[in-house]
């Protein structure tokens, strides 16, 4: 079975990997189905876990990949780095504004509020997933380039690697989302649609993969600048609404550690 698969063409294995990446993605948003009823301590605590989770993804998973990577492209790492996180926290900021005008009648405050997270949480998973699809797409296609390090085993390597970090971002949009009154069938959708953009991004980085790899420091940089609005925005601050704040922050650090150690000891 595995050697069926690596005689497959790169890119396919791409679309293959990248698929399963997803797949982990969906097992993790499916443990919404797992709570039969919403209890705001635990709610506020999963608010505060997938805080700590995309703060971890955003150093470990995108911003450290990106300097490497930009250093290896003899790019200014520190000026790409900039841009991207910059630019990907102004575009949330300016969303955010934007969809305030645009709910601006809404008849009540709180639920104009709750749609608000529920859009800004699950697009800024979306675009950290895309730059990971990418690097994984990249991958595959180096091996048909025959650039210096590229192997079939590093590349499934790397979508491994990503597949189980993706367990707990799904659980981090699918259970907020819960908690936002969604139903569980909505809360599960929305969570592992976050990350079906990873096949897609993944044969366009296997198929560009020259041009792409150019771009790559900055997207997964846009990527972090993207969730660690969200997090500073709206996670913490609601989680912090519970009367147990600190058992909260306990939370955002047993998210951190969870992330950081999958990223470390899979990256």
């Amino acid at each position: 079975m595995i050697e069926q698969i690596l005689s497959l063409d790169p890119i396919l294995q791409a679309l293959l990997a990248t698929l399963f990446t997803w797949s982990v993605t969906a097992i993790g948003a499916s443990l919404v189905y797992f709570f039969k009823k919403i209890n705001k301590n635990l709610m506020d605590g999963m608010l505060g876990f997938a805080a700590g989770v995309m703060i971890a993804a955003s150093f470990f998973s995108l911003i450290a990949p990106a300097i490497t990577m930009a250093t290896n492209l003899n790019l200014i790492p520190w000026l790409v780095t900039f841009i991207g996180f910059f630019s990907g926290g102004l575009l949330l900021f300016v969303g955010d504004k934007v969809y305030d005008l645009y709910e601006k009648k809404a008849s009540k405050k709180e639920k104009k509020l709750s749609a608000k997270r529920c859009v800004m949480l699950v697009s800024s998973i979306t675009l950290h997933n895309i730059p990971e699809g990418m690097a994984v797409g990249v991958a595959f296609g180096s091996v048909i380039y025959g650039l210096d390090g590229a192997t079939l085993m590093a590349a499934w390597t790397l979508a491994l690697g990503i597949g189980l970090q993706n367990f707990p971002e799904g659980t981090a949009v699918s259970m907020p989302l819960r908690r936002e009154g969604m139903s569980r069938n909505k809360a599960f959708l929305l969570g592992q649609l976050s990350g079906i953009v990873e096949p897609i991004a993944g044969v366009i980085g296997a198929l560009l993969v020259i041009k792409v790899r150019i771009l790559l420091p900055f997207l997964l940089a846009f990527a972090a600048g993207a969730m660690i609005y969200v997090v500073v925005e709206e996670l913490i601050p609601e989680s912090q609404t519970n009367k147990k704040k600190d058992l909260m922050a306990l939370f955002t650090l047993i998210g951190f550690s969870l992330m950081m150690i999958l990223d470390i000891a899979l990256g």
